[in-house]
């Protein structure tokens, strides 16, 4: 049974997650979504400072706010006081009912899948990690390992998989997510497979999918850099090249749901192979696999074939410190191509922020001064202060967290917003 009285805040203070949308910025939305999202992102927030933010009447977010409470999205938490001095009622805060539901997100990629569960209130619960052997994979084999992770995490996190109320799924490629169907993925040995539907009728549970450069970017609008910024950019580098976009608040995704697809515009006509099988994609020439293949040749690596990329490439860089000529050129040259492919980005959107994502921005040759020098030779002068750029080189449980952050918003949405009114809109 639902507690309808206030809580007790133990420990620190809730931290908020979602888009810190600017007050009166986006009225489009449901009203009722207004406020719980304004919850959400703000972990407590008193129902005073909700109606100021939104710029509707106390009485009207009091309505709601009782209505949330009572479906038990939300709570009453008793503000801490200095000592036992004051009369009268504690001052009360809302924030988010944390175990009304939880959510897993997960990563499949050519090197490993990870995974993560959260609760409602974006607080992680657990998180595994499964290596693999890079290549593509049958959807029998793709659904096993999904299956796989699921229940590890579960187990983890103590949890039955029917304690879950959705699971989000980050791949590789062309995915549209609105019809659930990967076109094409790097960890596939199928093309336009409806992975949303299969993986739902496998683990019994709502399954929503992405791109995984749209979750990580995803990841940083809910939890990281892009909580407060209306338009940002994410340039991840791993084992392909991807790109994510937010404009006003929300993933750009094409009116296909297919764009964004920074690692395959090309930049060098009849140029090198790459792996979605077109020549002279960005991807081919900075992607992992690309140094590795350059390596091979440049330093005459033939007898390492066997090795994986990963181990290819931490001796290329070691190589590359250590002073090897040839080793430098490699990232030189790579480094000179994502300056091409940066100032495209920064010439047809002139973002915020630039954000470069991904584990192979440890290799700082990647991101050196002479690469953001030669960036901003290549972009539009206009006499303004050019966008800031960060680096940050997390791991895949990053790209996890924004696949939980799109089950979360999948729940949500699904919770406040009746199909009628989406209808409406």
């Amino acid at each position: 049974m639902l507690s309808k009285g206030p809580t007790e805040e133990m420990g620190e203070a809730r931290r908020g997650c979602g888009p810190l949308i600017p007050p009166l910025s986006d009225t489009l939305r449901p009203l009722r979504q207004q406020v719980f999202e304004r919850v959400r992102a703000a972990g407590l927030i008193p129902r005073v400072q909700v109606a100021k933010d939104l710029g509707v009447s106390p009485a009207s977010v009091t309505t709601i706010t009782q209505e949330l409470i009572e479906a038990g999205l939300i709570e009453e938490v008793a503000a801490p006081r200095d000592g036992d001095q004051g009369r009268g009622r504690p001052a009360v805060s809302l924030g988010v009912r944390a175990n009304a539901h939880r959510v897993a997100g997960m990563k499949l990629s050519d090197r490993e899948h990870t995974a993560v569960i959260v609760d409602f209130a974006g607080n992680l619960i657990a998180d595994d990690v499964i290596p693999r052997r890079p290549g593509p994979m049958s959807m029998t084999e793709i659904l096993s390992a999904i299956e796989t992770l699921l229940d590890r995490v579960c187990a983890k996190a103590g949890l039955p998989r029917a304690a879950l109320s959705a699971v989000g799924i980050g791949v590789p490629g062309f995915v549209d997510s609105v019809s659930g169907m990967v076109m094409w993925s790097s960890v596939l040995s199928e093309r336009a497979v409806p992975l949303a539907a299969v993986s739902q009728a496998r683990l019994g549970l709502p399954v929503v999918i992405d791109n995984d450069a749209n979750l990580v970017t995803l990841a940083e609008l809910w939890f990281g850099a892009g909580r407060g910024l209306a338009d940002f950019a994410v340039v991840t580098i791993e084992h392909g090249v991807g790109m994510g976009y937010v404009i006003n608040h929300r993933i750009y995704r094409g009116a296909q749901g297919l764009g964004m697809e920074l690692g395959h515009t090309k930049v060098q006509l009849d140029g090198a192979l790459c792996r979605c099988g077109q020549r002279g994609c960005l991807e081919a020439y900075i992607a992992d696999y690309a140094l590795a293949r350059e390596a091979t040749t440049a330093l005459n690596w033939t007898h390492r074939e066997g090795q994986s990329i990963s181990v290819l490439l931490e001796s290329l860089y070691d190589h590359a410190k250590a002073g090897n000529t040839a080793a430098r050129s490699i990232f030189r040259r790579a480094g000179r191509y994502l300056a091409v492919g940066l100032s495209n980005v920064i010439n047809l959107f002139d973002p915020a922020l630039i954000i470069l994502s991904g584990e192979r921005m440890r290799y700082d040759y990647l991101y050196a001064q002479e690469t953001l020098a030669e960036m901003e030779m290549l972009a539009i002068q206009t006499g303004r202060p050019r966008a800031p750029i960060e680096i940050h080189a997390w791991g895949d449980l990053l790209w996890a967290h924004g696949a939980a952050a799109l089950a979360l918003s999948f729940v949500s949405e699904g919770l406040l917003v009746p199909a009628r009114e989406i209808a409406a809109q």
